[in-house]
């Protein structure tokens, strides 16, 4: 039986760590990368530009050790490292689909309620 969404948010300290490791900057970005199909290192840091060499070895360290992403070294010249999805990043496909969707579909209402924001802000200023 799933749990309603109230009883989740009550016990927001045993959710609030899972959902800071899948959810942060990246995450869903390479996580949405590698659903599609296994890619190597520099193939998912050109199609997530301007992300940095450090920030994606550090989430997919992260992603790895929260088991979902698996990493596969491949034995070639010169080596190159591999990452595809586990079953239980598979669960995520949906959600983070349905995520990269809304915000593609509402940027744009986004980027209009910013600028909407900060022009009373700077007229409050005045």
């Amino acid at each position: 039986m799933e749990k309603s969404v109230d009883v989740l948010l009550y016990d927001i300290n045993a959710t609030r760590p899972i959902l800071e490791q899948i959810a942060n900057k990246w995450s869903v970005l390479i996580l949405t990368v590698v659903c599609h199909q296994p890619s190597r290192f520099n193939a998912i840091k050109r199609r997530l530009d301007p992300i940095t060499h450090k920030a994606l070895t550090e989430a997919l360290r992260r992603l790895e050790r929260n088991g979902l992403v698996l990493r596969r070294v491949i034995n070639s010249s010169p080596v190159a490292v591999e990452y595809s999805i586990t079953p239980l990043g598979r669960t995520l496909q949906q959600p983070f689909a349905a995520l990269v969707s809304w915000a593609s579909q509402h940027g744009e209402g986004i980027t209009r309620a910013q600028e909407a924001y900060d022009n009373r802000v700077i007229n409050l200023e005045k």
